[in-house]
């Protein structure tokens, strides 16, 4: 066997194995290109089938998602009862339904959702695998044949008034605003964690740094609250992005016309998925526009990126400041979780900053995909939302997990080094701006010079010189008098 053949028998061999095993018997179903054979018990169907045969990309699969199984059955439970309640969908129907579509919100039947994220058709293959699944499961429940679709059709009747086009994104955002509680969550414990390390070493004395140069001093627990205060922003400005996902386009069908809709359905459906949900969801005033467009997902993208040039500014701090350990800047102490080389002994790495910083990169990259998959869509539909789908899920498990991690792995176990802290204050120049509104501009800048040119610290000098005393010199260095520090401003926090 040559070597390309050889090749061709491993790839067929990797691309069966993503296929979910089931029975060796099968069931024919008919779709618009002709007959499939199907597992015959499998609860998905024909076209499915076809998306499994047709989308070996990744290796990534829309299952690994849950939450996002979980949407499809909050979203056709929903439109099953917006339908009855309009008069199109007879109430034994809803009957059938409703109990399949509550197993796969309660995470049933993952298994049979193995189609790949990276998909053509703007989701349509997902939605008919949901519609498949449920339509199986409600004629099993009552007592007929999977593919029995006389009785109960995966688009007649499970897909009733919709479109790919409303209920694909609509699955989307649901999925993204339920990992964005998760997400939230870990937001929120980093920052507490943070404000508890800062509370810890709120009065110690140390430089602050402008330009990787000396500046003025400030307190660690100041450095350590300033972080966390860029997370809190980061959780009002998610929290604000989280509402442009909470716009939907149910109802709209094809185009966001509503064609095929019974009167009041829209109404219905909103109604229906706020009580399921507990989102508060509401539809946009101009449903083609609302089809057309991926404004929420720019919106909620962007709030992801800005999470994630903050995280890696933190990260970059914390590898900065645990420099060293004797010929760096050793302020702080990290966490050692790993040796650090395989050739150098001793050597302890960053690596739980480094993992936040690299998760940051990768998140601020999705967003580039975000911004040009929506700037690309056609007229009245985005064909490209499967990807924008799929790298906002990405970005938000990273960022929660990379949350979680930092927090447990690193910050929990965050020491400083005292001594370090105090000798910089006595050494540094940078000091000198300090003694200015008791000694004047002029004497601080022969202070500084004299310091530059004998390589002694400031307070060394100014004791040397007799120009204050020791009562002086513990007043103005003071965490109060020197920083600004008001303890009850970090209290409220």
């Amino acid at each position: 066997m040559n070597t390309r053949k050889s090749f061709s028998v491993l790839l067929t061999l990797l691309l069966l194995s993503t296929v979910p095993v089931l029975s060796q018997k099968t069931r024919t179903e008919t779709d618009l290109l002709g007959k499939v054979q199907v597992p015959a018990d499998a609860y998905y169907g024909a076209q499915a089938a076809r998306a499994m045969e047709n989308f070996h990309i990744s290796g990534q699969y829309v299952n690994d998602y849950p939450d996002f199984m979980k949407a499809w059955g909050m979203i056709k439970l929903a439109t099953a009862r917006a339908n009855t309640d309009a008069g199109k969908m007879k109430p034994e129907m809803l009957k059938m339904i409703e109990p399949a579509c509550k197993e796969l919100i309660d995470g049933k039947f993952l298994d049979q959702f193995r189609i790949d994220l990276y998909q053509g058709g703007a989701g349509t293959s997902t939605n008919m695998n949901a519609n498949e699944v449920i339509a199986n499961r409600a004629l099993e429940l009552a007592g007929y044949k999977k593919g029995d679709y006389d009785k109960i059709s995966p688009n007649d009747e499970i897909n009733m008034s919709q479109s790919t086009n409303d209920t694909y994104p609509t699955a989307l955002k649901l999925t993204m605003l339920m990992q964005n509680d998760s997400l939230k969550k870990q937001l929120e414990m980093l920052s507490a964690s943070l404000k508890k390390l800062a509370n810890k070493y709120l009065e110690v004395v140390k430089m602050g740094r402008t330009e990787m140069q000396d500046a003025v001093p400030m307190t660690v627990g100041q450095e350590m609250y300033s972080w966390a205060s860029m997370l809190d922003w980061e959780l009002d400005n998610v929290k604000q992005a989280e509402k442009a996902l909470m716009v939907l386009n149910m109802g709209g069908t094809a185009i966001g016309t509503g064609l095929n809709t019974p009167k009041g359905y829209q109404e219905y459906v909103i109604k229906h998925l706020r009580e399921i949900t507990g989102y508060d969801l509401k539809n946009a005033d101009d449903l083609i526009a609302a089809t057309s467009s991926l404004h929420g997902f720019v919106v909620y993208s962007s709030a992801l990126k800005t999470l994630a040039t903050t995280l890696s500014k933190i990260s970059n701090d914390l590898i900065i400041l645990s420099s060293g350990p004797r010929n760096g800047i050793f302020e702080i102490n990290l966490p050692p979780m790993q040796p650090g080389s395989s050739i150098m002994p001793g050597k302890v790495n960053p690596v739980m900053p480094e993992l936040m910083a690299l998760i940051s990169y990768r998140v601020i990259g999705n967003d580039v995909t975000v911004n040009i998959a929506a700037s690309d869509g056609d007229l009245q539909l985005n064909a490209y939302e499967p990807v924008v789908g799929l790298t906002i899920f990405e970005s938000q498990n990273l960022l929660a997990n990379g949350m979680k991690t930092l927090r447990e792995k690193c910050v929990e176990g965050i020491t400083i080094n005292e001594d370090v802290d105090k000798h910089n204050i006595e050494t540094t120049i940078g000091i000198v701006t300090a003694l200015n509104p008791v000694l004047g501009h002029h004497v601080g800048d022969e202070l500084a010079k004299e310091a530059r040119e004998t390589g002694k610290g400031i307070l060394e000098l100014v004791r040397e010189k007799k120009l204050l005393t020791e009562e002086q010199i513990k007043e103005i260095f003071s965490p109060k008098n020197l920083t600004g520090l008001d303890k009850s401003k970090y209290e409220e926090k």
